[in-house]
């Protein structure tokens, strides 16, 4: 059964919360993107809090702007060394040293995630990726990938002042087809049911801006067209080298982060596992948990 809470951290953010497993129990932090909350993870929080698959202790946090979550007005609220500090103070109120035993991202997620591998690697046991680049090769096909510059476009449309007007407007009628336009597989997009439907909009009933704000505070944008690009900073490697046991699961299509940011990643990442998936869009977390959580848990079972 899924729990709800609210954990206060000691920063001063509130995060909203989903649960399922005994407190105590190996930790396992699972954290959504964009334009997504906790709730996208409740069949992995299941799963993985049975005995058979590990009995883990499973907590997905809303990230600060996101559901129920605080969400500071101001963008510099949303630099990623903030959200890092969110996701560090909510594993050691869960976790009596502090470390996860593993630590599962998607998409805005899995940002935070490489960072945090990067700068905590002792408390993080495993990391699991998934459809979320690398600071390292998102920079690099930024500047130097044509194709990527285009399906990161959708970034600057985000990050404009009246996003979160246009957004909302119409009952939602711009941020459905994130969703819909990605079709992969047999059963498409089939997993958008009403019910899910109302799902994200009660979450986005709660407020954009600290969404948009993500894409407000990062330099990590293309170019708009007929100006110059933004200056994407160069950060020096050790900022960039994650050496924890790390597992990318890639969905081929999706239309957002295209496969060339795969390409080098073992430079940055020692410890590196890859499994692209083929038929399977951004959202493979909703397209196939079962798939996403039996190699999640091969994973975790593999010395």
């Amino acid at each position: 059964m899924i729990q709800t809470f609210q954990r206060s951290l000691p920063n001063g953010i509130t995060l909203s919360c989903r649960a399922t497993g005994e407190a105590g129990r190996p930790l396992m932090v699972f954290l959504h993107g964009f334009p997504e909350a906790a709730f996208i993870w409740d069949e992995l929080l299941e799963y993985f809090a049975q005995p058979e698959h590990g009995g883990y202790r499973c907590v997905a946090p809303n990230l600060r702007g996101f559901e129920q979550s605080s969400a500071p007005t101001e963008v510099a609220a949303y630099k990623a060394q903030l959200l890092i500090q969110d996701v560090q103070q909510l594993a050691a109120t869960e976790s009596a040293d502090g470390k996860m035993a593993a630590l599962v991202a998607h998409d805005w997620g899995g940002a935070f995630a490489w960072g945090y591998a990067n700068a905590f690697p002792e408390q993080v046991g495993k990391l699991v990726i998934i459809n979320s680049p690398h600071p390292g090769t998102f920079t690099r096909e930024l500047r130097d990938n044509p194709a990527q510059q285009k399906a990161s476009a959708y970034m600057n449309f985000l990050a404009q002042p009246k996003a979160e007007e246009l957004l909302s407007a119409d009952d939602y009628k711009r941020m459905w087809p994130f969703f819909t336009l990605m079709k992969a597989g047999p059963e498409g997009f089939g997993w958008l049911t009403d019910e899910v439907k109302q799902q994200y909009r009660d979450v986005w009933n709660a407020g954009l801006t600290g969404a948009c704000n993500l894409y407000r505070v990062t330099p990590m944008k293309p170019a708009l067209p007929g100006q110059p690009g933004p200056e994407i900073p160069t950060l020096p490697r050790e900022r960039l080298v994650v050496n924890v046991p790390t597992f990318v699961f890639w969905a081929l299509d999706d239309a957002a982060l295209l496969p060339g940011l795969l390409e080098g990643l073992e430079d940055y990442v020692p410890k590196l596992e890859v499994k692209k998936v083929p038929n399977a869009t951004h959202w493979i977390v909703h397209e196939q948990p079962q798939l996403v959580a039996r190699e999640i848990e091969a994973f975790l079972s593999r010395n």
